[in-house]
């Protein structure tokens, strides 16, 4: 039985994506810390405060706009690591094994989650 958004499966996913992130970055350049590193940290972080938000807001269609959000934030989370990547601050293993996978799951799901609550 779900009675917090802490119950559902696609926002305990996007706390594991948000550590993670933060265990990835911690290898970034120092010079990055106020660029690159805060703006991937505060992306990943968006993702399950959206969900979490969306939930409180006590209706479908609120619930919906924020989970859009999130998955927005996710997108931009899949991009940075991309970038990131390209500027050699992570590896392709971690990326695809710690990040790339969960991206493509959390997605999946918030897809789910968006298209259960339209038809309910």
């Amino acid at each position: 039985m779900i009675n917090s958004y802490q119950d559902l499966e696609v926002w305990k996913k996007a706390m594991e994506l948000v550590t993670d992130i933060y265990k990835v970055s911690q290898t970034f350049p120092k010079e990055e810390l106020y660029g690159m590193t805060n703006q991937l940290r505060r992306a990943s972080v968006s993702v399950p405060a959206n969900i979490a938000e969306g939930w409180g807001r006590g209706t479908t269609n609120g619930y919906i706009q924020f989970l859009r959000i999130a998955r927005g934030s996710l997108l931009e989370v899949e991009t940075l690591t991309t970038v990131s990547h390209s500027l050699g601050y992570v590896n392709a293993q971690d990326l695809q094994e710690q990040i790339s996978q969960k991206i493509v799951e959390i997605s999946k799901m918030i897809n789910a989650l968006i298209n259960s609550l339209k038809h309910s």
